[in-house]
């Protein structure tokens, strides 16, 4: 986890940003987690952070979100860390209806053909998230 943080760290500085303790410990709660997690969860765990309020933790969040290193899943209302973040693409997530886990995918075909029905219908996409709802394999078992 720790490289995967560094690793973070540097693709935020390339990108002329910091890399906040904050943002690093919201971060590093997203890898933890087995779920998605809500905002609300996240500020509960901060630990040696009793000042962060909820304003706090949606900053940190959009933060993550527009440089890439976590996802919104609009339908949980509730966030994840990006295994992809070395490039942008298209969210395509895999949503357990029983355990609530999300899987994501690395679709680059849906993210390109979605790109290209946007395009073609003169649409200007500023993000896309899919979600795919259903029974993961455990649940399933």
């Amino acid at each position: 986890m720790d490289a995967f943080l560094n690793e973070a760290e540097t693709l935020v500085v390339r990108q002329g940003q910091r890399m906040t303790k904050i943002r690093r410990k919201v971060l590093r709660l997203l890898l933890e987690s087995t779920e998605p997690a809500k905002a609300y969860d996240l500020l509960a765990n901060l630990d040696g952070e009793g000042s962060a309020k909820p304003p706090t933790i949606y900053r940190a969040l959009d933060f993550l979100q527009e440089t890439g290193l976590a996802h919104k899943i609009e339908s949980l209302n509730a966030y994840v860390a990006c295994g992809h973040a070395s490039h942008r693409h298209s969210a395509v997530f895999l949503i357990c209806d029983k355990c609530h886990g999300a899987e994501e995918l690395h679709a680059e075909a849906t993210s390109q053909a979605l790109k290209a029905e946007t395009d073609a219908a003169g649409f200007k996409m500023s993000r896309a998230v899919v979600e795919v709802r259903g029974i993961c394999r455990d649940c399933a078992a």
